[in-house]
């Protein structure tokens, strides 16, 4: 006779396993610090009909979760627990009254599962899953899941210097896919600038433009295991008649076709037929196409033929409109001083700032604590290395610079362009009242200039300062810059 406390230990013990389960997966798919932020603090509470319940430490977690991750958590359970799978929330709620312990309440997701129709609805993972998912007969025109993120939209991504060209002629393949002269559209540059980003808001705007328009976004590794698996179950036909028929293809990190002549040829093969049949073909690249190393002249050539744009490393000016951007969206305010210490402590992607973000607001929310800039600091400091730097004659020149979009080079050269003048005594300015350097020390920095160059500098700036209200702005804003990294 089975017991009741033996029902309850497997039953434990059961929905204990599908959430190691799940976890697996989610570390596969998500960054570590997002996962360590989100889904480490999650426990399983139970599972019942195919219903798992988990517990959230606060209304704010369980909110960011459903507007970040409920699909990924929804898909996972699906695979897991199969068709009907569910997910409810068991929210921890504070009473607001210290001599009461916290009560939690029960809610489920408020994102409803797909509906599934009799028409062709593809999955990524078509071939693995479906038997022979390109050709049915009786279905004319495919309808196929985009793979694309309706969070990433033109809306949310932030123009800058750094991103104008190809946020620009992103905007306008959305208006006329296939129509302009950027096709195809390679986009590159380092990880973590914007390249998803980007790519998932033209195709978004596509399908809200161009509603019959067949959209499709996915990795170029994912490209060839599909490849792979069609050559297996000899679907090799079935594969490239599928890939034909697509009238927006979006390929993510093409450069990992690197090495892979077979698959390279099958997608010279699809890119030359979209091509000429007016289809648009968007790439990314974390380098521009000359540098792309083991793939095919041919095809390194077709890469070129229409627009390639860079993404570069936002300036401090776009960092904080990022920053400001996610917290509004976010409905959260942050004081001013917060948002330039992390734009000045992170300065090399978008994806270090948001995840910056992303763990302030939950450390916010797990210790109940204001968001200031001590929680900042404590924060910050297990994110990056050395964030609280000293100040050195190189950061100064390079905040200057950065001020000025000029490069830090400038400053040490011979020229007497005015602007550039204007930005060497500047920084020479800050590297007297902000560091032990010798004038000499600081000359040296600059070009290996005397000691009464920079005597004669900070005499200047401290003229102008008196006399020229922008340029004592510009100065202001400057100190407030170079300081806030002593923080």
């Amino acid at each position: 006779m089975v017991t009741s406390n033996t029902m309850t230990k497997e039953n434990e013990q059961n929905f204990q396993s599908v959430w190691e389960k799940c976890l697996k997966i989610f570390r596969d798919n998500l960054n570590p610090q997002s996962f360590k932020t989100w889904f480490e603090p999650i426990n399983p509470v139970r599972l019942e009909n195919k219903v798992l319940t988990i517990q959230v430490p606060s209304q704010f977690f369980y909110e960011w979760l459903e507007e970040h991750y409920v699909d990924l958590l929804q898909k996972t359970l699906r695979q897991i627990l199969g068709v009907g799978a569910k997910l409810e929330y068991n929210i921890i709620i504070e009473n607001g009254n210290a001599g009461r312990n916290p009560y939690t309440i029960n809610v489920p997701t408020n994102k409803s599962s797909r509906v599934v129709t009799n028409e062709v609805n593809m999955p990524l993972e078509m071939i693995t899953d479906i038997k022979n998912p390109f050709v049915i007969p009786g279905i004319k025109r495919l309808n196929i899941d985009s793979q694309l993120l309706p969070r990433y939209t033109f809306d949310n991504f932030i123009e800058g210097e750094c991103n104008r060209l190809a946020r620009s002629a992103g905007f306008s393949i959305a208006q006329q896919p296939g129509g302009t002269a950027f096709n195809p559209f390679m986009i590159f540059g380092a990880t973590g600038l914007g390249k998803t980003h980007l790519t998932h808001a033209i195709g978004n705007q596509i399908k809200q433009n161009h509603k019959n328009k067949i959209v499709l976004y996915l990795q170029a590794g994912k490209f060839i295991n599909q490849y792979v698996d069609a050559c297996k179950n000899g679907t090799h036909n079935d594969f490239i008649n599928f890939y034909q028929q697509i009238d927006v293809l979006i390929v993510d990190d093409v450069h990992e076709l690197a090495k892979k002549d077979k698959t390279q040829e099958i997608f010279f093969q699809i890119f030359n037929h979209l091509h000429q049949n007016g289809k648009q073909i968007i790439l990314t690249s974390d380098r521009p196409p000359k540098d792309i190393k083991d793939v095919d002249d041919r095809l390194l050539s077709r890469f070129k033929w229409g627009l390639s744009a860079d993404l570069q490393t936002p300036d401090f000016e776009t960092r904080i409109s990022i920053l400001e951007s996610k917290i509004y969206n976010e409905g959260i305010t942050m004081p001013k001083e917060v948002l330039e210490y992390i734009a000045h402590n992170l300065d090399n992607n978008v994806r270090e700032l948001e995840g910056a973000l992303i763990s302030l607001l939950a450390q916010s929310s797990l210790n109940r604590k204001e968001i200031d800039l001590d929680l900042a600091k404590q924060t910050m400091k297990n994110l990056v290395k050395n964030a609280a730097r000293e100040i050195s004659i190189e950061f100064i020149q390079k905040v200057v610079c950065e001020f000025y979009n000029l490069p830090v080079d400038t400053v040490k050269s011979k020229t007497r362009k005015r602007e550039i003048v204007q930005a060497r005594q500047i920084a020479m300015y800050f590297a007297k009242d902000f560091t032990k350097a010798s004038l000499k020390n600081i000359g040296s920095h600059f070009g290996n200039r005397d000691h009464s160059t920079v005597i004669h500098a900070c005499q200047t700036v401290n003229d102008l300062m008196d006399t020229d209200k922008k340029f004592r702005h510009d100065v202001d804003e400057l100190q407030k810059r170079i300081k806030i990294n002593t923080y």
